[in-house]
């Protein structure tokens, strides 16, 4: 046991720089991508205490609409370790190229992506919901559709931000938007202080107010911040380039697509969902928004991985590299260890801050130890992915992302869930083996490349 305690000793002090390097880059970016969920859950939250109905209908729309948040969100993670590489290098004419191009390109993506859901939206009465689901959620979805502009922008801003190093701004801007997306909310949701009491699209109305805030500040801060000010002062259209669009497209969209693979199957689970009813729809929602909330976290940790790995791949620093990406490995499985601990004590009182309803409560309890469950999963393979685009290993894992979650995941989901008959417990289970074999498949992965490189 004392040998067994030093050797612990040893590997703690051995990792321990990597463990402090890591989490200090990380906190404010894990405080920003979080920021993005909890103004969601907020929602979720809020329209709760309205009915049960509004929660499914919020449930619903967050569930399509949750795939164009991501693609758009994914498709702006290939901005930063372009920008770092440039800024590496003290190469300021093409980081302004960059940056210019990057808002060209997103903003063109943005819109590309709010039409398309737009169309969707006109699908709603087929997907199989309670009608008075559908009727209530398309008002609320068109002003999360409004939001997606003014989000890229942010966004764009942020990954060009951390490339250079700067991850505090935007974790400012998203704190406050936060700050201001609640008031909104209690003002416009339950109509205090002579507003009309809107309900459920008084969410919508007060999320697209806080995404406008965000992107009005970051511009600002770019403009007229000294961090930042040199890099749009002299932004000129000329730098406007094709080839630099078709290098950050290149970057992002596999990014974009293994994120939205991922996220497909907990969008199309929720809609498998509402065809059970309105309970377990809105049950699934709180447990899938509480596992977010986590998840966002270490997608956080996992964005401070890529730039440290990225930079240590530039600097050839194979060994620091890989102390770097498994001190990330054991930051995200502790993490999840003590949230998968958490579901589970307190699976029967965190469903009360989204709803009233006993029957509501019950059933998202049962599927909280479901969630606990694929926690070290789904933190393992975030932060694997997020290691492999350090490496600059993007397309492969749009393969592995398309095998563990639309080949297994939600097949295994429906046949249990609906052949099985197991219902909302069954959907569930399909996310486990999913994202346990999308973890696994990544891992070995990682584990191929670092031996390519001869450091392990």
């Amino acid at each position: 046991m004392c040998s067994f305690a030093k050797y612990i000793k040893h590997k703690l002090l051995k990792y321990l720089p990597y463990y402090k390097r890591n989490l200090k880059l990380a906190l404010p970016i894990v405080l920003s991508q979080a920021g993005q969920v909890i103004v969601q859950q907020v929602d979720t939250m809020m329209v709760g205490y309205v009915g049960t109905t509004d929660l499914a209908a919020a449930a619903f729309a967050n569930s399509i609409f949750v795939i164009g948040l991501v693609i758009v969100m994914g498709f702006t993670f290939g901005i930063t370790p372009a920008v770092g590489l440039a800024f590496n290098n003290k190469n300021n004419k093409y980081l302004q190229s960059l940056l210019v191009n990057a808002h060209v390109l997103n903003i063109s993506f943005a819109i590309l992506i709010s039409a398309l859901l737009y169309g969707i939206s006109f699908t709603f009465p087929y997907m199989g919901q309670n009608e008075e689901v559908w009727k209530l959620s398309q008002p609320y979805f068109f002003t999360l559709i409004a939001s997606l502009l003014p989000l890229i922008i942010f966004f764009t801003n942020k990954q060009f931000a951390e490339g250079i190093g700067n991850t505090k701004k935007a974790m400012y801007v998203t704190i406050s938007s936060n700050i201001i997306n609640v008031i909104f909310n209690y003002i416009l949701i339950f109509g205090k202080f002579g507003a009309p009491e809107l309900g459920l699209l008084g969410a919508g109305i007060s999320t697209l107010i806080s995404r406008i805030y965000m992107a009005v500040m970051f511009v600002a801060i770019f403009k007229y911040g000294e961090t930042f000010k040199d890099y749009y002062s002299s932004l000129k259209l000329e730098y406007i380039d094709k080839i630099a669009i078709r290098k950050l497209f290149s970057l992002g969209m596999p990014i974009a697509t293994q994120i939205v693979l991922e996220v497909s199957a907990f969008a199309f689970t929720a809609v498998m969902a509402g065809w059970l009813g309105v309970i377990p729809l809105a049950a699934n929602q709180i447990a899938t928004g509480l596992s977010s909330i986590s998840f966002m976290i270490v997608v956080g940790i996992g964005a401070a991985t890529t730039i440290r790995v990225s930079h240590q791949m530039s600097e050839k620093d194979y060994n620091g590299l890989l102390m770097a990406a498994k001190a990330s490995i054991h930051i995200v499985l502790a993490f999840m260890a003590i949230t998968a601990s958490t579901f589970l004590i307190l699976r029967g009182i965190l469903p009360r801050f989204y709803t009233q309803d006993e029957a509501v409560i019950i059933l998202a309890s049962q599927m909280l130890i479901a969630a606990a469950i694929f926690q070290l999963f789904d933190g393992l393979q975030a932060v694997m992915i997020s290691i492999l685009r350090g490496f600059g290993d993007v397309k492969p894992a749009m393969k592995y992302s398309f095998i563990a979650y639309i080949l297994i995941n939600l097949p295994v989901g429906y046949f249990l869930a609906f052949t099985l008959e197991m219902g909302l417990k069954g959907l569930w289970i399909g996310f486990i083996v999913g994202l346990a074999a999308a973890a696994f498949m990544f891992y070995f992965r990682f584990r191929k490349l670092v031996k390519k490189l001869g450091i392990l």
